[in-house]
């Protein structure tokens, strides 16, 4: 295709018109003109009160509408002589004669904006129809006669837009190229290049809700009209330009412009905010979950059902004391590292985390969505979570932390399950005795350990691995509880604990210790004497000459040859209240401050040498 020096196509050959078609325009072109201003001047003499004038420009206005009734009735084609010079335009005003701009060209100041108490019925109409939100848009208003766009612009103007013209379609697309407009008028017929072919390539770049357009055509010419709305014009109007009209339609597709703005905008926000709540829910809940809550009308309404679910809860052991010897930036980083690791685990295993509640951590397995497999892939990502600790801890080592213990617990019944709260702020969660029972059994949990109930075992079936089965009677509820250790999962998970290490050395010489016995969360007042027989850093067997049932949390402190107790408090929960042969019970460590750590590390080491 061949191009101009600029490298753009040259402009399609104007449309050959009719002759009587062009001197009706010629002939329309001053008569629309005579009317346009007449318009103004009418407004400007109701402002200023000059009544006498009124009845005057009303007469010239109708005049010159019967004689475009006349102009109207002239045919396409012409059988006479050639056609008659059209007669010549009206003086144009003041500026114009002057050699000013016309597209710069201002009523007196006075005049400009009238005041709204002094307007005539008529202004006051125009300016109620005008919509606060469409003032100051930029309108872009191309014609090739001067009079048009200077008669025309002025009228906007003076409404409270922003107007620039162009005297041709070239000039008209080159605008459109440098600057933003939010409408544009548009005349058809214009030499050159006329309206319908700036139409269409301003449709190549522009949608028709980015950039509306509203066509200036002449009353004969429907085929225009049809070509224009074809090729994507918002709307058009006729010659002679009623204002009104003008205006009303000018103010109805700038409506539309900026209505159709503002849905981008809120679906832009909108998409934003499902990005910020898919990132911070996803942290939570897994994808799917999100996006049922996300896309179901129902999804957040407040509210619960009753059904079966299996819950997951995960505390770390000591923290609390751990947590007294740090700074809070130390802490944090520790609580951070760990939740983290966990909360990801949970998701990857299709669980809603309900909450954290400090160190602890609450997962729902079976809500918002129900899996056949829900308690066995608590049960395996209980394990998994259990073999991440290695990781977190040795984080903790490389941050200057210490090495950090959870305990588990895994427990399937029927819940309350729904969204919890207010219609201001609620929650995704459960209620129901199942969760209790779920913090009973995490209560008797070591480090390194995870419970699971014997209605999990049942749900889940023979993919657990279970070791000891342990009964007990938990505060709170009538029967016993029966509860496994569990080692691992088979099946598509495949995942299993390591052997925990109760190798324990003899002491040589066994350590004196006194026992106090944990009843609730309250420290016993009464403390007994009883001995280490062997340990590691992280079990003993306790000879005591009182019985301790399976799971009674107890603190030691050493005592020395005085019988007086030595700085320091290590905490241990009884694994099994069976005694030995030696009398003695096994005692799990859950925390230990340092120095009696290190004064049991001593121990060892002292044994080991001696034995």
């Amino acid at each position: 295709m061949a191009r101009d020096e600029d490298g753009r196509p040259p402009a399609p050959e104007p449309a050959v018109r009719p002759p009587g078609a062009v001197l009706r325009h010629d002939l329309r072109t001053p008569l629309n003109q005579i009317i346009g201003y007449g318009e103004m001047l009418q407004e400007d003499a109701g402002v200023a009160g000059q009544e006498r004038l009124l009845a005057d420009l009303a007469r010239i206005a109708t005049a010159a509408r019967r004689m475009l009734a006349l102009i109207d009735r002239i045919p396409d084609e012409l059988s006479v002589g050639p056609a008659a010079a059209p007669p010549p335009a009206p003086a144009p005003p003041a500026a114009v004669r002057d050699g000013a701009s016309p597209v710069r060209a201002r009523r007196p100041a006075a005049a400009a904006v009238p005041a709204p108490e002094a307007a005539g019925p008529a202004t006051l109409v125009l300016r109620a129809a005008m919509s606060k939100d469409v003032r100051g848009s930029r309108l872009l208003v191309v014609d090739d006669n001067e009079l048009n766009r200077d008669m025309l612009s002025r009228r906007l103007e003076s409404r409270g837009y922003e107007v620039t013209t162009a005297e041709d379609g070239q000039k008209a697309l080159a605008l459109v190229s440098a600057e933003r407009f939010d409408l544009i008028l548009l005349d058809i017929m214009m030499p050159v290049l006329s309206g319908i072919d700036v139409l269409r390539a301003i449709r190549e770049r522009y949608s028709v809700a980015e950039l509306p357009v509203i066509m200036a055509t002449a009353k004969d010419q429907g085929t225009d009209v049809v070509e224009a709305l074809t090729l994507g014009a918002n709307d058009y109007v006729t010659k002679p330009l009623d204002f009104p009209v003008v205006l009303a339609r000018a103010e109805t597709q700038l409506s539309l412009k900026h209505a159709m703005e503002e849905i981008k905008r809120l679906a832009n926000r909108l998409e934003k905010s499902n990005r910020f709540i898919k990132h911070t829910f996803g942290r939570y809940l897994s994808e799917e979950v999100v996006d049922r809550l996300l896309e179901t009308p129902e999804g957040l309404r407040l509210g619960g059902e009753k059904r079966e679910v299996t819950l997951l809860m995960a505390d770390l052991r000591g923290f609390t004391a751990m947590a007294d010897r740090f700074t809070p930036e130390q802490v944090v980083r520790v609580l951070n590292n760990y939740l983290g690791t966990m909360a990801d685990l949970i998701v990857a295993h299709q669980g809603t985390i309900d909450e954290f509640i400090g160190d602890a951590i609450l997962a729902i397995f079976g809500a918002p969505e129900t899996r056949e497999d829900d308690a066995a892939r608590a049960c395996a990502c209980a394990v998994a979570m259990q073999l991440a600790m290695r990781d977190v801890s040795a984080f903790n080592r490389g941050e200057g932390l210490p090495d950090v213990h959870m305990g588990i617990a895994v427990n399937t019944g029927q819940v309350i399950v729904g969204n919890i709260g207010s219609q201001t702020r609620a929650k995704y969660g459960v209620v129901g005795t199942h969760v209790n029972l779920a913090g009973r059994i995490e209560g008797f949990t070591v480090g390194g350990q995870v419970l699971v109930s014997a209605s999990t075992v049942a749900k889940a079936g023979d993919v657990l691995e279970r070791g000891q089965r342990v009964t007990f009677q938990a505060k709170g509820f009538k029967e016993p509880i029966d509860v496994y250790d569990l080692l691992g999962v088979a099946g598509a998970w495949n995942v299993r604990l390591p052997p925990r290490d109760d190798q324990l050395e003899k002491l040589r010489p066994e350590l004196a210790v006194s026992v106090a016995v944990l009843e609730g969360k309250q420290m016993s007042d009464t403390t007994f004497p009883a001995t280490l027989l062997r340990a590691s850093t992280s079990a003993a067997l306790l000879r005591s000459p009182q019985p301790l049932p399976t799971f009674a949390n107890v603190r030691l402190r050493l005592t020395g040859a005085d019988g007086a107790a030595r700085p320091g408090d290590l905490y241990a929960k009884v694994a099994s209240a069976e005694p030995d042969a030696e009398g003695a019970v096994l005692v799990r460590f859950t925390s230990g401050d340092p120095e009696v750590m290190d004064a049991l590390r001593q121990a060892l080491a002292g044994s080991a040498a001696r034995s």
